[in-house]
């Protein structure tokens, strides 16, 4: 069938019908009947599992509940986090973890890592040192500081030292000691809501 208004094989410029010759077999229109339906179907499906695949393996999404990580963090926010990247690399100094709460496996908790396996730490007043070095954490605003100090310490193999950023009111290893590393299961990435958040952890 010919769409509207195009023109017939008879009509085309610069050629003239030849009676012997059979007429062209017009093209015919791509068809969306339930062939389409199928592969939108199967492209849906890949797409679902493909998802799954990755919520399941690479990432997770969790919700902050309370303040401990403020300024970066706030109550609420949603994001990401990495549940793969520590098999394929390194936990270090600075990066933000998900890990199962030692006092109670049912919680979790999500902190900064301070100091990894080895490391020699001591807090003086609230300022961090680390294998005697004066750490600049310029990730913990001056308000949220406090005078708090911790005896020094060598941080035990396969464990790690956390302290939440709002030092003042966090929670953290200066409490309940160094984190063994078969607790910690992710480490954040991303935040994705509120969107005035939205944005890689640092």
């Amino acid at each position: 069938m010919v769409p509207p208004n195009a023109p017939c094989p008879s009509e085309t410029p610069g050629l003239e019908n030849d009676p012997g010759q059979p007429a062209p077999t017009p093209e015919r229109a791509p068809r969306y009947g339930s062939g389409g339906i199928g592969l939108w179907v199967r492209d849906l499906l890949i797409s679902v599992a493909s998802s799954v695949l990755i919520i399941t393996f690479l990432y997770q999404p969790v919700r902050v509940e309370g303040t401990s990580m403020l300024p970066r963090l706030e109550d609420r926010d949603r994001l990401f986090i990495n549940k793969f990247v520590y098999r394929i690399s390194a936990i270090e100094r600075g990066d933000v973890v998900v890990f199962r709460y030692p006092r109670d496996l049912e919680k979790s908790y999500i902190k900064r890592v301070i100091a990894v396996p080895g490391d020699r730490l001591r807090i003086d007043r609230g300022v961090v040192w680390v294998n005697g070095q004066r750490q600049a954490e310029n990730y913990v605003p001056e308000e949220y500081r406090d005078n708090r100090s911790f005896a020094e310490m060598v941080v035990p193999d396969d464990s790690y030292f956390m302290m939440g950023d709002h030092r003042s009111i966090s929670s953290d290893s200066r409490e309940f000691g160094p984190v063994d590393r078969s607790l910690i299961y992710g480490k954040a990435v991303f935040v994705y809501w509120p969107a005035r958040d939205a944005g890689v952890v640092h």
